[in-house]
């Protein structure tokens, strides 16, 4: 090892860029929730926790968001009919 190392033209920020689509941020989950998904990731033989969160949160929204939000449509056009 150097005793002394050049770091003056080193940038602070992620070893690898962020894949496409994706944007980093800072989120507080309880810990026994990432614990969850750390053991699931685990138990499949591996990969990605952050993955599989965000997979979950994809497949929530597909069945809860577009249905609420249909039906919200719906009901303000039933308003506005009757």
């Amino acid at each position: 090892m150097k005793p002394d190392y050049d770091f003056s033209k080193a940038r602070r920020g992620a070893v690898t860029p962020a894949a496409a689509r994706k944007t980093r941020i800072t989120i507080r989950l309880d810990t026994d929730i990432i614990e969850w998904f750390k053991t699931k990731v685990n138990e499949a033989g591996g990969g990605n926790y952050q993955s599989l969160i965000n997979d979950a949160l994809k497949s929530h929204i597909r069945q809860h968001g577009l249905e609420r939000t249909l039906r919200k449509l719906i009901r303000e056009e039933l308003r506005h009919v009757a």
